[in-house]
């Protein structure tokens, strides 16, 4: 187990628990007292993690989208590229632009002011729903929202689509059907994972943007912050 896509998935593994434990427990809690409330500091904090681990799932993907480029299109000096060094490095970098972005966009929320009793119409503290609350200009948040999306959604997964790219032009130039399923089948799990955590995030937003109904984009939201994590050990354990 100790091999660059093993460390990447535990990491990964990781993750996922951490995003569901950041949002499930109050959940369940809300359900069980009939208690809706959170407080300013509480909300802040679970925004701050949701955020960090969100932006460390899209990048972890990308990274394991590498590794299998890596292994797929260069096999021989696979294990010379991702040694040990450049595996922890990756994974370093990732947890701190996680760590940047989500504490700029929680320093971004802490300077907006806020009425008293509010009523985020969601389960949890989601970035756009408590900005747009605010009582003062948002507008400069906003920006920052639209462009930091577009930035850490459309970069990984740039990355993710040229890898794929590449990966399908080298099983092609495989002879055998045999070499090629094999190949293929190394990618398989990744390929699942990725076309879950985007699908359902896109998915998400597009809904709520075509349907502007805070009650569906919740409903919705639970798919990528519930289902997608639950469903990844599946799908990586039936591939072991």
């Amino acid at each position: 187990l100790h091999t660059p896509m093993y460390f990447f998935l535990s990491n990964l593994s990781l993750v996922d628990i951490c995003v569901t434990s950041n949002t499930v427990p109050k959940m369940l809690w809300n359900i069980q007292t009939q208690s809706k409330v959170i407080t300013y500091e509480g909300c802040i904090t679970q925004m701050y993690f949701f955020i960090l681990f969100a932006v460390l799932d899209n990048f972890i993907l990308t990274v394991m989208a590498y590794d299998r480029f890596v292994a797929i299109c260069h096999p021989l000096h696979y294990m010379v590229i991702m040694n040990p060094r450049l595996c922890g490095l990756l994974v370093l970098v990732s947890w701190v632009i996680g760590a940047m972005v989500s504490l700029l966009h929680s320093l971004m929320a802490l300077r907006l002011s806020f009425c008293s009793d509010l009523e985020i119409p969601h389960f949890f503290c989601e970035l756009n729903q408590v900005v747009q609350l605010a009582c003062s200009d948002n507008f400069l948040n906003n920006i920052v929202i639209y462009f930091s999306a577009v930035l850490l959604c459309g970069g990984p997964l740039s990355g993710i689509l040229y890898s794929y790219s590449k990966i399908i032009s080298s099983i092609r130039g495989i002879p055998s059907a045999h070499g090629k399923y094999k190949a293929f089948s190394t990618c398989a799990s990744h390929l699942s994972v990725v076309s879950l955590f985007y699908g359902t995030v896109l998915g998400v937003y597009l809904s709520s943007a075509a349907s502007q109904s805070s009650h569906s984009s919740a409903t919705a939201s639970v798919m990528y912050t519930v289902v997608t994590p639950m469903l990844n050990p599946f799908i990586y354990s039936l591939r072991n």
